[in-house]
């Protein structure tokens, strides 16, 4: 914690969307891009990626969570709310840094289709290591000031989640928790030993950061160059294993022993009878308030490093959030306990000057979480596969849109459009068909009617999964939630992105007249953003 507190400059108005400034984008996570190394990355692929947008006529890339993945590869169970994830990190970028020999990045052949994570991590971990050690070795020395300055820059995290992933490769993986007592409770001289007898590793994370951020910056800046913003993700609760727990327990309902006390979920509902429980650790909120909500701010800067607007994932738990005991084995039993409320989006806007959020307000909302989005003109969020249930003032239905909102046909929790339409009765089909204005459709063009419907809507901004777009089945869901196989490993193939969808898709933007502001917006983002 501890960082800058200069006021963030930003050329987004205020309002984040104007009325008359309706736009458009695709959700694509960047570890969905093509690449030859297994995973997409902040490289070439995603240069491309923006171009195809912006020839498309779109004005918004959404990505999910950048951090670092622990168990399940899960992107929102980071390592580290402020660092990145180092498989985003291009090879092909480093062999133009003289970082890497090409010919030790051709050494693997991966699926195309998919992420196949083991292999992935094994192989970008051995690029790293030799990237750092070439590094040290003084190829390309140019690059040490911007590492020093970035080294000062990020002190306030870097290095604690530094230690934590050197500490955590000295014990085999294993979770904070079960290390020797003496590096649990942070003992200073314990501490000391270890950084000096893991002065390398600690140096090849610290290193590591430091490309994903440059390559990062890099992308951003392509990006508004092109007229394309960036919208990024931020969970709402930490890892119970991340270094954030480890460096800052006093800021967590904890034990004498560091163990969580409650542990977050949401309860019992039509679609999970023991409701959820995620098991990431309680804030201690009057602790984080005594601060000024310093950790939690410093979160969202660490993030519009990267990106332009962040979606708050679990909106409601800013109003109440659903806590169980640590030892439950359901969310059955627990109880809603308050957020920081009004008080945090008003410390937010004395130190950022803005509110560059959006609402992921689905689930439970009650009145009060309403009410603390519409405080602060925060704009919420409609999914158009919860729309047809046959209730006339259901809120994901467009006509009932206000226009400070943001439009989804789907989400990275939901089912892909195709798949969803696939796996409903045919009552249900004909309650969504009538929902649509029409007679009968086919699962083949359910996405693009859902699509239309988002783009004609009065959201201020409509967005679709790249899977949408491409009319793609249930097997290019990226998540299952409350399941641990299979999931965030979708990828599109080069072939993809050269269908003619993406024409279809400008043609409908530029109908719609969500064209129109995206264009509007060129210049000034070309050169008001990347500041």
């Amino acid at each position: 914690m501890g960082g800058p507190t200069q006021p963030v400059k930003s050329s987004l108005r205020v309002p984040l969307f104007p009325p008359d400034d309706r736009a458009s984008g695709v959700l694509l996570h960047i570890t969905s891009l093509p690449s030859p190394y297994g995973i997409g990355d902040l490289g070439p692929a995603a240069h491309a990626w923006v171009d195809r947008l912006q020839e498309a006529g779109q004005g918004w890339w959404q990505a999910l969570p950048l951090g670092p993945t622990g168990f399940g590869n899960s992107p929102y169970q980071s390592f580290s709310s402020f660092a990145g994830n180092g498989l985003l990190v291009s090879p092909e970028l480093l062999i133009a840094d003289e970082l890497l020999d090409p010919q030790t990045c051709k050494s693997r052949s991966f699926p195309s289709d998919f992420v196949d994570f083991g292999a992935v991590i094994q192989f970008k971990e051995a690029l790293l290591s030799q990237a750092w050690n070439r590094f040290r070795g003084g190829v390309r020395s140019g690059l040490a000031t911007a590492y020093d300055s970035f080294c000062r820059e990020q002190e306030h995290w870097l290095e604690d989640y530094a230690l934590f992933r050197a500490l955590k490769q000295k014990f085999h993986g294993a979770a904070y928790l079960n290390w020797p007592v003496k590096f649990v409770r942070r003992e200073p001289q314990a501490l000391a030993q270890a950084r000096g007898e893991l002065a390398n590793p600690i140096g090849q994370v610290r290193f590591a950061q430091f490309l994903m951020f440059q390559q990062s910056r890099q992308l951003k800046e392509y990006a508004h160059g092109r007229g394309i913003r960036l919208i990024g993700d931020l969970p709402f609760y930490v890892s119970s294993d991340s270094s954030d727990v480890w460096a800052h327990p006093e800021l967590f309902l904890l034990d004498p022993h560091g163990r969580p006390r409650f542990v977050a979920g949401v309860p019992p509902d039509l679609f999970s009878a023991d409701g959820q429980l995620w098991g990431n650790p309680i804030y201690d909120w009057e602790a984080l308030r005594r601060s000024g909500f310093r950790f939690y701010i410093d979160r969202a800067r660490a993030l519009l490093e990267h990106v332009d607007v962040i979606r708050l994932d679990h909106f409601r738990g800013f109003a109440a959030a659903w806590q169980v005991g640590a030892h439950a084995r359901t969310a059955k039993k627990g109880s809603w306990v308050p957020g920081p409320g009004a008080e945090f989006f008003r410390a937010v806007q004395a130190e950022l000057g803005h509110l560059p959020f959006i609402a992921e307000d689905l689930g439970m909302i009650t009145p009060d979480v309403s009410a603390l989005r519409d405080e602060f003109h925060i704009p919420g969020t409609k999914v158009l596969q919860f729309a047809f249930d046959g209730v006339p003032d259901n809120p994901h239905l467009p006509a009932n849109y206000p226009s400070n909102s943001v439009v989804y046909t789907g989400t990275h929790d939901n089912n892909t459009a195709r798949g969803w339409f696939e796996a409903l009765s045919q009552s249900e089909r004909d309650r969504v068909c009538a929902g649509l204005g029409i007679q009968a459709i086919t699962p083949g063009l359910i996405a693009w009617k859902l699509i239309s419907a988002a783009w004609e809507s009065r959201a201020a901004l409509a967005m679709a999964p790249l899977q949408d777009l491409l009319s793609l089945g249930a097997k290019a869901r990226m998540n299952l939630p409350g399941s641990s196989d299979g999931n965030w490993g979708w990828r599109a193939t080069e072939a993809m992105l050269h269908r003619p969808v993406f024409r279809q898709l400008r043609d409908l933007t530029a109908a719609v007249g969500r064209l129109r502001a995206t264009h509007r917006s060129l210049a000034s983002t070309a050169t008001g953003m990347g500041k």
